[in-house]
């Protein structure tokens, strides 16, 4: 075998290897394939292990599919009352269709970014800069609807705008500072007067209580003393009814019986009266003489 076909078979060799490695393409997940055949679009390639036609057609484009951040560059923006704040934004999109990202607009990245700065000044520049401080989510809202219906025909959706910062001029930042200083200490004068209202409220109301309680106290041991003394003299007066009525009685009749000796020598009381007792002659008269002897 000569040396020219030697040369033939390796040429051959090599031009195969070759073609077999510009045939066989890998697109990887999360990813499409762009395929041009003498410059022009043929196909898109789905994820996985392809075959084509080498020298003829070829790989232009891998399209990322899955959802991308593009941060805006922060940029200067005149507010409605003539104040210039730094703006900072990101946008966040993911490719809807691969081809018309790549052939509908030539470069996708500048594209959006210059559309959401020119997007930014004019919403920003209808508000006041109060208003762009407090209403971050209408400006996120106002950008994300114009953005995504600006990116429909490139093959964009955009899920949301988020502005990440808004930055007045120092002099403007240092009055608010220190108006929201003066604020919160208005709030915390406020704040303490109230706990020290709130405190007094509660030590009245706790005096209150204790006075009642005390009053209260006071008034049961005045009735249960009333109570007591009462049932003190309804067992005297049981008593004195029980033990004393007959011994009330025999004294005022001493005291009659008296009243009658002052002015009578003689007094004639009965063997059964209760004055015998009295007056201790009850032995005396149990001393009566025998029939048939003369007394002295």
């Amino acid at each position: 075998m000569g040396a020219g076909v030697i040369v033939v078979i390796v040429i051959l060799a090599l031009v195969f290897i070759i073609a077999l490695a510009k045939a066989v393409t890998i697109i990887h997940q999360a990813e499409k394939g762009l395929i041009e055949r003498f410059g022009r679009y043929k196909e898109t390639l789905e994820p996985g292990l392809r075959i084509i036609m080498p020298f003829v057609d070829s790989l232009v484009s891998r399209i990322d599919m899955r959802e991308t951040v593009l941060d805006i560059q922060p940029q200067p923006v005149i507010t409605r009352d003539n104040v210039t704040v730094t703006v900072d934004a990101v946008v966040y999109y993911y490719v809807t269709d691969a081809k018309a990202v790549r052939y509908e607009v030539a470069n996708f990245y500048v594209a959006v970014s210059k559309l959401a700065q020119t997007n930014l000044r004019n919403v920003i520049g209808e508000m006041s800069l109060d208003e762009c401080l407090t209403s971050r989510e209408r400006i996120n809202a106002a950008l994300r609807e114009t953005l995504d219906e600006a990116t429909d025909k490139w093959g964009v959706k955009v899920t949301r705008v988020e502005v990440k910062e808004i930055e007045p001029p120092h002099d403007i930042s240092d009055a608010m500072s220190k108006q929201m200083k003066a604020e919160r200490e208005k709030r915390a004068v406020i704040l303490e007067a109230e706990a020290y209202r709130q405190k007094q409220i509660l030590e009245a109301e706790g005096d209150k209580q204790n006075a009642i309680l005390l009053a209260e106290g006071d008034r049961q041991a005045a009735i249960l003393r009333a109570e007591g003394e009462a049932q003190a003299i309804e067992n005297v007066s049981v008593a004195a009814d029980k033990y004393f009525i007959g011994n009330a009685q025999v004294l005022k009749q001493l005291e009659v019986t008296q009243a009658a000796l002052q002015d009578n020598s003689k007094l004639i009381v009965s063997d059964q009266s209760k004055l015998v007792n009295v007056l201790g002659l009850s032995e005396a008269l149990s001393q009566k003489p025998s029939p048939g002897k003369k007394a002295d």
